[in-house]
């Protein structure tokens, strides 16, 4: 009968599955804030050499030239080895490279107080280190990255990335004045800070486990393709994966040419800025201050990333503070002298963590597991690559044109370049893609 055939129907059915437990708060999962701990520290020493480095080639040599060679040289050998360096990431155990990127790094930055000591510190040494630093800095870096990835749910993960910007604003905004306050107290001061930062954090890598074995290629025989569909083709080896990925995507491409046109501009600016507060009477002090207002905007705006993710798709942002930095440029000329500056610094440094996590998001739900680590590498290149080119660049035009107009053409230069990117429907149609799509 059919109530018997009910009750049947009812008493074999499955059972409903619990509802799944909501993740333990970020605030609470020890692995991720252990790992961020480290990378803070990591990210505090490298700021540390990056000010102290110069400070110590000028006074050993009273040479601008041998001082700008550390940070020429660092970023070189971070641009040279990040091809290898996401390669790696990809292929072999990720906690493994960065122990032993950590490692590389502690030895290197206590060599320097070790040669102080004995009276043996060469100018050659010193910029053997910068090679070493940059080379450690492309193999885990994107190491660091997939880290924090690893250790947190799918919808933690920009929370997590605005407090990975949290602290990469943070150690911009402490490193060169504690640098500073470090070579005061002796020269080789800040070089045993930056080792001690080396060391916690080599010691947050081995004491903390994270899934630090990639997915195999081999089990997803099926590659994601540019446009985030499966394809054919393996990914191993192949270590300009990413940069064929980032070519062929037709999100991330166009988002990548404005980012590096920013960070030229924005590094071109640089030393105009410094020209014009100088010429105004402003101290070196001063200067330096002005010049932090870009790391306290980011410090700051690392807390309006998920609000301003929910207001614009990634495009809208990008072409937004994009934008905003051309009027910035031209701050230094208006009355405030280094009020004015720190004051527009402040304004574009806002909108730096929301870029920086958007990028990042978008990789994370589009590259597969397998491949990411070069994707990463890739993107991050991408970000240091215009760096040196804008330093050159400032140089240059200071040779031929006035302060004032040297920051009139940086502005102008970057806002044409920002026209076609503007025009184009791509950037500004762009949405946020599905956080499963990888």
């Amino acid at each position: 009968m059919s109530t018997g055939t009910t009750t049947t129907s009812t008493t074999n059915a499955a059972p409903e599955a619990p509802p799944a437990a909501p993740p333990v708060p970020l605030r609470r999962n020890w692995r991720f804030q252990a790992l961020w701990a480290g990378q803070a520290c990591s990210t505090l020493g490298l700021q540390i050499i990056d000010t102290a480095y110069p400070l110590l080639l000028l006074a050993l040599t009273g040479s601008s030239t041998l001082a700008a060679a550390f940070g020429a040289l660092q970023i070189g050998a971070s641009v040279l080895f990040g091809i290898h360096g996401g390669s790696v990431a990809d292929r072999y155990d990720r906690r493994r490279i960065l122990i032993v990127g950590d490692t590389t790094r502690l030895i290197a930055c206590a060599s320097v107080p070790l040669a102080m000591a004995l009276g043996r510190l060469t100018v050659a040494h010193s910029l053997l280190v910068a090679v070493v630093v940059g080379a450690t800095i492309a193999y885990t870096g994107p190491v660091r990255l997939l880290a924090v990835r690893s250790v947190v749910p799918p919808e933690q993960l920009r929370q997590a990335l605005a407090q990975d910007e949290a602290r990469m604003s943070g150690a911009g905004l402490i490193g060169p004045p504690l640098a500073g306050a470090l070579f005061g107290l002796g020269r080789a001061a800040p070089f045993v800070g930056t080792a001690l930062t080396s060391l916690l954090s080599l010691v947050v890598a081995l004491l903390v486990r994270f899934p630090g074995r990639p997915q195999s290629p081999s089990d997803n025989s099926k590659a994601v393709g540019t446009d985030g569909t499966a394809g054919t083709r393996s990914t191993k080896g192949a270590a300009l994966a990413g940069y064929r990925y980032l070519a062929g995507s037709a999100l991330l491409r166009p988002i990548l040419a404005v980012v590096l046109l920013i960070n030229l501009a924005g590094t071109a600016m640089l030393l105009p800025v410094m020209v014009v507060l100088r010429g105004q009477g402003t101290s070196d002090a001063g200067i330096g201050l002005a010049l932090a207002g870009e790391a306290v905007g980011a410090l700051a705006g690392a807390l309006l990333v998920r609000r301003l993710h929910r207001s614009a798709g990634p495009g809208a942002l990008l072409l937004a503070v994009s934008w905003l930095t051309v009027p910035v440029m031209l701050a230094p000329l208006l009355p405030g002298g280094p009020v004015t500056v720190f004051a527009g610094l402040f304004l574009v440094g806002l909108g730096v963590p929301t870029l920086r996590v958007m990028i990042d998001l978008l990789v994370f739900q589009q590259v597969p597991d397998a491949l990411r680590g070069r994707v990463i590498a890739a993107t991050m290149t991408m970000f240091t690559v215009g760096m040196p080119a804008g330093m050159v660049g400032s140089g240059l035009l200071l040779d031929h044109l006035s302060p004032a107009a040297a920051l009139g053409t940086v502005a102008a230069l970057l806002a044409a370049g920002l026209v076609p990117a503007t025009v184009g429907r791509t950037l500004r149609r762009a949405t946020w893609p599905d956080r499963t799509a990888a």
